[in-house]
């Protein structure tokens, strides 16, 4: 694929980003080197590997979803400078 000043415009266009024509340049040379780069990683060969997406081969430690905390609303209010019924009280914020 070839980097024109078309594309690096549209990527521009896209990100919302106002670039110079000499960042424009540096856009189009990065943008190359990496695409070349990357036809070099596709050169190599990889058959006989294991696809990955990590390194390491940790899997996720799931937990059971166990309450440990029971309901500690009365607890809790009996802090509260005041209080109605099951709700914290408080000065009037809004007008």
């Amino acid at each position: 694929m070839k980097i024109t000043d078309q594309l690096i415009d549209y990527i521009g266009e896209l990100s919302r980003l106002e670039l110079s024509a000499e960042e424009k340049e540096d856009a189009k040379k990065d943008l190359t080197d990496i695409l070349n780069y990357m036809d070099k990683l596709n050169e190599l060969d990889t058959t006989g590997f294991k696809e990955m997406t990590h390194p390491f081969d940790e899997a996720n430690r799931f937990r059971a979803d166990e309450v440990v905390n029971e309901d500690q609303r009365s607890t809790m209010l009996k802090n509260a400078p005041d209080a109605k019924g099951d709700y914290f009280k408080v000065f009037k914020t809004v007008e």
